[in-house]
């Protein structure tokens, strides 16, 4: 299992803690640091069966410049927001963990990170 972090973010320390206490083997992902491409974040948009739009933090500076509320939410427009979020990793949603079962979670919330572990157990 693989957890995208920023590790300013308080919603990503939660996740770590709860792995941690739950001692679930994980590697750590510093995704502003280590940027995902295009292709991997279609990859992981497929796991989490979601659209790009879905994950994009639009309170975020970078977002207001590009104008993104504005943006469509459609098939057309799709590539362009991966391109954006390749883009401007900051944009990403987070945590983000990919569980060995080959699904993938945005782990917000506690039942979240749980919803992971559990799938990873189970792939396990």
């Amino acid at each position: 299992m693989e957890i995208w972090i920023n590790p300013a973010c308080s919603k990503c320390r939660s996740a770590l803690g709860l792995l941690d206490a739950e001692g679930a083997g994980y590697t750590v992902r510093r995704y502003l640091e280590d940027v995902p491409g295009e292709d991997e974040l279609r990859a992981l948009l497929d796991r989490l069966g979601l659209e790009p739009w879905d994950i994009t933090r639009t309170q975020e500076a970078a977002a207001k410049e590009l104008g993104l509320k504005d943006w469509p939410r459609d098939e057309g427009a799709r590539e362009r927001w991966i391109t954006a979020l390749a883009g401007h990793p900051k944009l990403i949603q987070r945590p983000i963990i990919t569980a060995d079962d080959g699904t993938a979670v945005v782990a917000r919330t506690e039942e979240a990170v749980r919803e992971a572990l559990s799938r990873s157990q189970a792939a396990g």
